[in-house]
């Protein structure tokens, strides 16, 4: 590269940068205002599924604590509720897990915090990327999870069906647990893995509209995406998070001491 060529080269970058369209939410096309929809509900699923942690821990500590002591949990089985035996709180932690596990699953794809091994994508230009993820989402996530949540369906219905008798109502039989003190309506915690197969193929079709738009669209837009970055913003996020310069970055052990001792200035002032 020559001088002249090394002092053109930066300002076509700057032309090019400049030369961007950041689309605005009311500006975005319809495709794009569906795939945000499609994204925001995923996105309050999994922040709903995401509360499920703390039954789950709660339930594990309680249940080993009072295991452990033995005379208080018979004591509380048979003068409180039978929820306190061992098998009820122990389906208790799986049932929790299971709805925390289904419920995050779109919610971590579209914030790209799931599991990647990316030996070569990582090293391959925006346009190579944008390719692989939309291949991907044709031929395996979106026909996968498609077959999945309709067996899932299936699993939930059948397990709704069993044992329903002609006086039942629709929420009442259905399978219960194999431990004779073990949970009843064992069909919710099923229609829950479907709902949440369900939600990962929302997930997967918000990011397929992205992508389609990235791909075909015009290539001075610029959007949030969800599971790939832009050339120009290449390198500034890792697991979907903004990544921070140490260096650039403010001291906020410093700024806190500085505001603290600014407004300690300012009631002394005031006095």
């Amino acid at each position: 590269m020559t001088q002249a060529t090394a002092d053109i080269a930066p300002a076509k970058t700057v032309d090019a940068a400049a030369e961007l369209t950041h689309l605005k939410p009311d500006q975005m096309p319809t495709i794009l205002q569906v795939s945000q929809k499609l994204r925001n509900f995923v996105d309050l699923v999994g922040r709903f599924g995401s509360w499920f942690a703390m039954p789950l821990i709660l339930v594990t500590a309680f249940d080993l604590a009072i295991r452990k002591t033995g005379w208080i949990q018979i004591w509380l089985v048979e003068n409180v509720s039978p929820y306190f035996g061992s098998t009820l709180l122990q389906e208790l932690e799986w049932h929790a897990h299971t709805v925390l596990f289904c419920l995050v699953l779109g919610f971590g794809y579209i914030w790209n915090t799931h599991v990647r091994v990316d030996l070569v994508r990582e090293n391959l230009a925006f346009r190579k990327k944008a390719w692989i993820e939309f291949i991907g989402l044709n031929i395996f996530l979106i026909p996968f999870t498609l077959v999945v949540t309709y067996f899932a369906l299936v699993y939930a219905y059948d397990s709704w069906a069993i044992n329903r008798e002609a006086g039942c109502a629709w929420y009442e039989c259905g399978e219960v647990s194999a431990s004779l003190v073990g949970l009843s309506h064992r069909w919710v915690i099923k229609l829950t893995l479907a709902f949440g197969l369900i939600v990962v193929l929302i997930a997967g079709i918000a990011v397929w509209l992205e992508m389609a738009v990235a791909l075909f669209g015009p290539k001075h837009w610029r959007f949030p995406l969800s599971t790939v970055e832009w050339p120009e913003e290449a390198g500034s996020t890792i697991e979907g998070k903004e990544r921070i310069a140490l260096d650039e970055a403010a001291d906020e052990l410093e700024r806190r001491a500085m505001e603290r001792k600014r407004r300690e200035a300012e009631a002394m002032a005031s006095d």
